[in-house]
């Protein structure tokens, strides 16, 4: 089985095919293999022995040797939530072009592409509708899916979009779900803490036991989340300032105050002095009897000094041209509507988001932030190490990824899941 790796990054989708054809008996060779980020090229060589060609753009069809089967993860950023979307407007976004050109050039057996799950919504649909016309002119018969690593038995719910072809038959990507191994599995023992500011105070507020599982984030609310006024973390506050931020928290998301405004709802709007005293009531809101020393005014603004809250203009959809030519709607300052207090949000601004439930799975772990996820290990917590990042991928013990933790996990929160890839090669081989 001869095959192409691009976008390789660190060679997961390789790793899931060689593990196929080693189930079936089969000797797989990779002939060619493209990435462009210099970390990732070097990890590649020290796992593989092989330097990866760099950027494909670059490399003419008829310089890459005959092949069997071409494996691409080629760059979501296009299509992923996480950017802003622009598909093949976005110069990656083309990308997908190189994969059509050597496929047409070089007319191999099959391939399989991954992308995010975004791609299957993408601009209604028509991407991936381009992206399915466009394999089947050249005589594929494709399929897709869109698979979570949860179902493969890796901790890490992860949804990606699956594309395979073949020359002879559709390939079925309905799997039965295979048993997921907790966190608890994968995680080491013994590492060293965290004994930071942020941590000590987590620590000074909440028993280990209560930190498993938790979010640390001040969008939203609920049990299973901390935010930055539980831990006092801006600064000193009374209760009754804690329960004042934690009704604003769920008052302004109420569709009630968008009608009021004149403006289109969004979820989390700043609210006035007015409209806050309307709900806030100090008697049944607080019952501590030293409240009567403060009032609304005071509290609120002794929250925007301390940064708790900011005090701004509501925003409201506006209609601007966007790079197609295309009417498109985006957020704004009302400047004429009266200013009104906020939460500050933002889930990267804290050192930890998350603090992992050892019993259950981790989120989609992203480049963004994955070291802002956290594990408690013994009577303290601590960031994931490289080696957990490279389990909840399905990366075999012996691969090697050495590399700064901040690079490393860079390049794991673009990978793909092994498990996943490993058995849909399997139906390939057996097409």
């Amino acid at each position: 089985m001869k095959f192409i790796d691009l976008f390789a990054g660190l060679g997961g989708m390789r790793l899931g095919l060689e593990a196929a054809c080693l189930k079936f008996g089969i000797i797989s060779q990779c002939v060619f293999t493209s990435e462009i980020k210099p970390e990732a090229m070097k990890i590649y060589h020290q796992n593989f022995g092989n330097f990866p060609s760099g950027n494909i753009k670059k490399i003419p069809s008829e310089i890459i040797p005959e092949f069997d089967l071409l494996l691409a993860g080629f760059p979501c950023q296009p299509f992923s939530n996480a950017g802003k979307r622009q598909g093949f407007l976005d110069t990656r976004g083309t990308l997908f072009f190189e994969i059509q050109r050597i496929l047409k050039t070089r007319s191999p057996f099959g391939f399989l592409l991954e992308n995010v799950e975004g791609l299957v919504k993408h601009n209604q649909g028509k991407t991936l509708k381009i992206i399915l016309e466009n394999l089947k002119q050249l005589g594929y018969k494709t399929n897709w899916e869109v698979l979570n690593s949860l179902d493969f038995g890796i901790p890490q719910e992860r949804k990606r979009i699956y594309i395979v072809g073949t020359k002879t038959n559709p390939i079925s990507l309905e799997f039965l779900p295979q048993t997921t191994q907790s966190l608890s599995k994968i995680i080491e023992k013994n590492q060293p803490l965290l004994e930071t500011e942020f941590t000590k105070r987590l620590l000074s507020y909440f028993g280990i036991q209560q930190l498993e599982g938790k979010s640390i984030k001040d969008k939203r609310g609920g049990k299973d989340n901390i935010h930055s006024w539980d831990i006092e973390l801006k600064g000193s506050i009374t209760s009754a300032q804690k329960e004042l931020l934690n009704l604003i928290l769920k008052q302004r998301r109420r569709k009630i105050w968008a009608e009021k405004k004149g403006i289109t709802w969004m979820d989390g709007m700043p609210l006035t002095l007015e409209e806050i005293a309307s709900f806030y009531n100090p008697n049944i809101c607080n019952s501590h009897s030293n409240f009567q020393s403060y009032n609304l005014q005071k509290m609120l603004d002794d929250l925007v000094e301390k940064g708790y809250l900011k005090f701004e203009h509501p925003k409201d959809l506006v209609e601007e041209i966007n790079l197609e030519g295309k009417k498109i709607k985006k957020r704004k300052y009302r400047k004429d509507l009266p200013k009104g207090y906020n939460i500050i949000v933002g889930k990267l601004s804290f050192e930890i988001n998350k603090i992992l439930d050892s019993n259950g799975f981790t989120p989609t772990l992203l480049a963004t932030d994955m070291g802002k996820l956290a594990v408690i290990d013994g009577k303290g917590i601590r960031k994931l190490t490289i080696r957990e990042g490279l389990r909840l991928f399905g990366f075999p013990e012996t691969y090697q990824l050495d590399l700064p933790i901040k690079k490393a996990f860079d390049l794991l929160g673009n990978t793909v899941v092994i498990p996943v890839i490993e058995k849909i090669a399997e139906r390939i081989i057996m097409a």
